[in-house]
């Protein structure tokens, strides 16, 4: 499926797993809507072009891909607005216990907004950080909530959804799923776990874009209990009604906060339209052959990186992570060369692997200017260390 997107000539882009590549198609559509919806409509496009219903349309996609019923899920706002909400509504949902249990391989911003949220309770919270392969094992009775990403984002470390969400209810404990780096990559059964909350981002796997919307779910059975700490506009029940006091919607719209972003939704919605033609499971098949190939043609051609992700496939997301001493620098002329990576502190080198564009070639082409750069010390170069502000 690779002309399905726009991709540079001669580039080998291993970052989908960081921002999704341009989906062929969006560029004509938001040229459209700009002229067609907004332009020609103005302000009726909110019912005339179905602008206020995207945040449900969109999101009922995704439900697809994240094996989330229909209107379970709704769309808006940034990751971590959503990982917000997400959080203090569970914190709620058992008010008598006080740990919020998360893993050191979490993303830093969703503990970055439990931190806060803390604070802000000020009613004595802890945030209690393990190991990730102990997750499973530390769900103890005073844990509110588990809050875990369900895949690291520096090593690639795969998550088992089920039996974690299994481990935090036997405990008592309220699951929240961050699907950031698994939305898109990875089949997964929403529904079938029980997990109370899921949110994640578009703009990885699901190619909407920089800045493109996020979702939250939240399980049908518990919606009508969630009490918004955000209790915005369109969460209510009847926005046009303008009433005074705040008053819930009776499904998964008391998630929505403001204003949808109307042109970046619209470019997801048709980013997402390549999944009408997308198995998961084949998808998850083929990453996996793609991201082994690449770890036995680094190790048999770069002694100097060591693997840093699991070398189990079915332990791993859709990436592949190698630790190096110059790790920043050697990336860098990677992509000087036109291989795109990415790097994270302190010595990781990350590689995604999308099958939607990335075949065995590309593989075995990027390793070999790896070797080159790795044999050569081409990495060595002066402008190859100067950090910049995006790694």
């Amino acid at each position: 499926m690779k002309d399905r997107f726009s991709l540079p000539e001669g580039m080998i882009y291993l970052d989908g797993n960081s921002l999704g590549p341009l989906p062929v198609g969006v560029t004509e559509r938001i040229g459209s809507m700009l002229q067609n919806e907004w332009g020609a409509h103005l302000i009726k496009g909110w019912n005339l072009d179905n602008w206020m219903g995207q945040p449900a349309s969109v999101g009922n996609t995704i439900a697809r891909l994240i094996g989330a019923g229909q209107g379970t899920v709704t769309m808006g706002d940034t990751l971590s607005v959503k990982v917000y909400q997400a959080l203090s509504a569970a914190l709620k949902m058992r008010p008598d216990r006080r740990v919020i249990l998360s893993d050191s391989g979490n993303f830093p911003s969703d503990l970055y907004m439990a931190e806060g949220l803390i604070r802000q309770l000020d009613r004595d919270y802890e945030l209690r950080l393990v190991a990730p392969e102990e997750v499973a094992t530390s769900m103890a009775d005073d844990v509110a909530v588990a809050m875990i990403t369900q895949v690291d984002y520096r090593t690639g470390r795969l998550h088992d959804m089920a039996g974690v969400t299994k481990a935090a209810h036997d405990a008592g404990a309220v699951m929240l799923w961050d699907l950031a780096h698994t939305a898109g990559a990875v089949p997964m059964d929403l529904t079938g776990c029980g997990a109370e909350f899921a949110v994640g981002c578009t703009y990885k796997y699901l190619n909407g874009g920089p800045g493109a919307p996020a979702f939250i779910y939240a399980r049908p059975d518990i919606v009508v209990g969630i009490e918004p700490a955000l209790a915005g506009w369109l969460g209510h029940d009847a926005p046009f009604a303008f009433e005074q006091t705040y008053r819930p919607a009776g499904d998964i719209e008391r998630m929505r906060v403001g204003t949808p972003p109307v042109i970046q939704m619209t470019a997801l919605e048709e980013a997402l339209k390549v999944w009408e033609e997308v198995d998961m499971a084949d998808l998850r098949t083929a990453s996996i052959r793609l991201c082994d190939l690449f770890i036995a043609e680094v190790e048999a051609r770069c002694p100097a990186l060591t693997l840093a992700s699991p070398r189990n496939g079915a332990e791993r997301g859709s990436q592949v992570s190698f630790a190096f001493e110059h790790g920043y620098a050697a990336m860098q002329a990677l992509i000087a060369r036109d291989v795109i990576g990415d790097f994270r502190a302190p010595n990781i080198m990350r590689f995604g692997f999308t099958p939607l564009y990335i075949d065995e070639d590309d593989v075995r082409g990027a390793v070999n200017i790896l070797a080159d750069i790795l044999d050569n010390r081409l990495w060595d170069r002066p402008e190859y260390h100067q950090k910049s502000r995006v790694t």
